[in-house]
């Protein structure tokens, strides 16, 4: 054997193995390496950070199969099912169709970037349902993108308690009204083939198990002297003489804030009693959001999100394009060649979308290609890839709320003249911001 001393190369330093960054080939004129760097990170920061791209969550049921530990969650979750009576094997009724269900998974992480633990949720096809037969009412209560902003700009300057909680379990706790019937999960083999389950209780996914959870939860947080906020109804306030406190509700996610800890931790005990939470503790990754929180100023990102945008495009050694879009260019609903594959095309808008709650300079861009999904061409797919080529060029870049200001709100518009060349429109914009935090955009045509 060779007696040379082995040292991993240096391209290894960034630990983005994970991620195809090495340079290993000369052809790779761009790597991921060039924009990414952790030397200013703290250990604990650049461990956690390492951590979430590091782990891949499976998407379907036979990739998650493949491993033991996401074997044991399911079989868990599907022990809580069964142990709370969701369901009842039944034939279908002839004048019934059975709706479709799907797993899905998601690794919770703590603080430290160590894996919290392994999640599994069983999901029905709700889309499949049709209405008047497999539900009459629905109501998804969704937190809006602004209050999350707005409170984050808040606890920095206020420094506040800011507390992440998970409830076990959410739909379980709803009541089926309706007849649905679902068939036999994957992987479950107790239930014969020529039978299906009747729901008993709501599930992830169905229609109307949305509106089942928040009653009982919005129900819950007025018993104990919380108020509704009329602006967004995930938002509940308590509210008295030098004490503030406020829950933020997503789904079966909470963003506990405030500055009285006697409130918080009465709150975090009486949700444990009623519906058995998880205490997560500081917020540090909420709906792909990443939040990194100081002394000095709350920073909050989707890096994690953005690599996997250019991992899935296939864009990690592309050259990163200096703008999001070219401002040259006015896009059209003619004058290019058709654009065959608008199923892709609508999911990267759609993503792209998602990301602008962090990204605030590509809004426009999004806003204006979003445009023409009736009427796609090539050259609207290209311009939808440059905007992943510019996010490719600083995948980090997020929200800055800082701590040493006041909370002085003010806005800004604009307006062009009827740029817009298929109809003449204008195209609006706003920014709103609370002192020098941004915490609410928007640009229209």
């Amino acid at each position: 054997m060779s007696t040379r001393i082995k040292k991993p190369p240096e391209y290894l330093k960034d630990y983005h193995c994970n991620l195809n960054v090495s340079n290993t080939f000369s052809r790779v004129k761009y790597p991921l390496n060039f924009v990414l760097s952790y030397n200013n990170l703290s250990p604990s920061y650049k461990y956690f950070v390492m951590s979430i791209s590091s782990h891949v969550e499976p998407y379907t049921y036979f990739e998650a199969v493949k491993h033991d530990y996401w074997r044991k969650v399911m079989q868990c979750e599907i022990s809580a099912l069964e142990s709370n009576q969701t369901w009842e094997t039944a034939l279908l009724p002839k004048d019934k169709a059975a709706i479709g269900c799907k797993w899905v998974f998601k690794i919770k992480y703590k603080v430290d970037g160590t894996i919290e633990r392994y999640k599994a949720r069983l999901m029905a096809k709700g889309y499949t349902q049709t209405e008047s037969i497999d539900y009459l009412d629905t109501f998804s209560p969704v937190e809006k993108m602004t209050t999350i902003r707005l409170l984050l700009t808040l606890d920095s300057i206020y420094n506040w308690e800011l507390k992440q909680l998970d409830t076990n379990n959410t739909f379980l706790h709803g009541d089926l009204k309706e007849d649905v019937y679902m068939i036999a999960p994957p992987g479950l083999t107790s239930i014969p083939p020529e039978k299906v389950c009747k729901l008993k209780k709501a599930l992830y996914g169905l229609k109307q198990d949305n509106k089942e959870w928040f009653a009982k939860l919005s129900s819950f947080f007025l018993s104990m002297g919380y108020t509704q906020s009329m602006n967004d109804y995930s938002l509940f306030i308590n509210s008295s003489e030098g004490s503030f406190t406020t829950l933020l509700v997503y789904v079966d996610d909470i963003i506990l804030a405030g500055n009285d800890k006697e409130e918080i931790a009465r709150i975090k005990q009486a949700l444990n009693q009623t519906f058995k939470i998880n205490d997560l503790r500081d917020l540090i990754y909420f709906l792909g959001l990443k939040v990194a929180r100081s002394k000095k100023e709350i920073r909050v990102h989707q890096r994690k999100y953005a690599l996997e945008l250019i991992t899935d495009a296939g864009l990690l050694a592309c050259k990163p394009a200096l703008t999001p879009i070219d401002n040259h260019e006015k896009f059209s609903s003619t004058g290019s060649v058709p654009f065959t594959n608008i199923q892709a095309y609508k999911r990267l808008i759609g993503r792209l979308m998602y990301l602008t709650n962090t990204r605030h300079e590509i809004t426009f861009s999004v806003q204006q290609l979003s445009q023409f999904l009736a009427k796609l061409t090539i050259a609207h797919y290209i311009a939808a890839i440059r905007i992943l080529i510019y996010i490719k060029g600083a995948p980090s870049l997020g929200l800055f709320f800082p701590s040493n200001t006041s909370a002085h709100l003010k806005a800004f518009c604009d307006s062009d003249w009827g740029t817009y060349s298929d109809s003449r429109q204008s195209v609006t914009g706003f920014n709103v911001y609370l002192e020098n935090s941004l915490i609410s955009w928007k640009s229209k045509k």
